[in-house]
């Protein structure tokens, strides 16, 4: 269940782990018995998410105008920068027939 914040005027802020759909309810003060409402002191904590769940919010949460890292591949990287492609390890043979690549032996030239 979560916990929740609650603030009386006379005794201060306490905290109360209540169900979710008491949320917006107001909560009895410990101390006086008066129902006070919901307050809002800390954001929530995500510090137990494990570190993949940490990184997708963070990438969800960045917004569509916000600026792009820019590239670990360094200057000329032909795959970020525009630059000239990286060279291939498939053989071009004269007669337009090409060997397998290395990596992927398995796959057939078109």
């Amino acid at each position: 269940m979560p916990v929740y914040e609650y603030f009386c005027e006379e005794h201060g802020p306490f905290v109360e782990m209540r169900p979710m759909a008491q949320s917006a309810d107001p909560c009895a003060c410990p101390s006086c018995g008066e129902e006070k409402p919901r307050a809002f002191f800390t954001a929530p904590a995500l510090g137990a998410s494990d570190r993949g769940r940490m990184k997708a919010h963070a990438v969800n949460e960045r917004a569509a105008d916000s600026p792009k890292k820019a590239s670990t591949h360094g200057p000329g990287c032909a795959c970020c920068a525009g630059g000239e492609s990286k060279s291939r390890k498939t053989l071009h043979r004269p007669d337009g027939s090409k060997s397998f690549p290395s990596n992927r032996p398995w796959m057939i030239s078109h």
